[in-house]
């Protein structure tokens, strides 16, 4: 890990290329940051779409999550409009994670295998 003077000592701002990526010091024009994470995402899912319903951390309020879609980002924005539509109800994509409002495990789980994905239910 880099010293603190290192990690504050570092170039925010040019007035040649404008704003610097943090991580990378290139200008965010030319930073690939955000292709290589998604990359490295991808290489580490099995194939296999795994649904969840979890209610902790949300007051009680259960969600369906599903985790493990082999997707780029931008493809997986376009599925989670699409199962948000298809359950009527709300939700989000967190971290490469979809999020829907309510217990819809069946209905995701038969939509997802008419996609073409290998499906698993997993916890409770």
């Amino acid at each position: 890990m880099a010293s603190l003077k290192d990690q504050l000592s570092g170039l925010v701002y040019s007035t040649e290329h404008g704003d610097i990526c943090p991580d990378c010091r290139h200008p965010l024009a030319d930073c690939r940051c955000a292709e290589q994470d998604d990359q490295q995402r991808l290489a580490a899912l099995d194939g296999i779409v795994r649904l969840r319903r979890e209610t902790s951390g949300r007051k009680g309020k259960g969600v369906t999550t599903v985790s493990g879609v082999p997707l780029a980002d931008a493809e997986l924005k376009i599925l989670t409009k699409a199962l948000k539509k298809r359950c009527g109800s709300g939700g989000s994509l967190k971290d490469g994670v979809i999020e829907i409002q309510g217990d819809h495990r069946e209905v995701l789980k038969a939509e997802l295998e008419s996609q073409g994905f290998r499906v698993r239910l997993a916890g409770g």
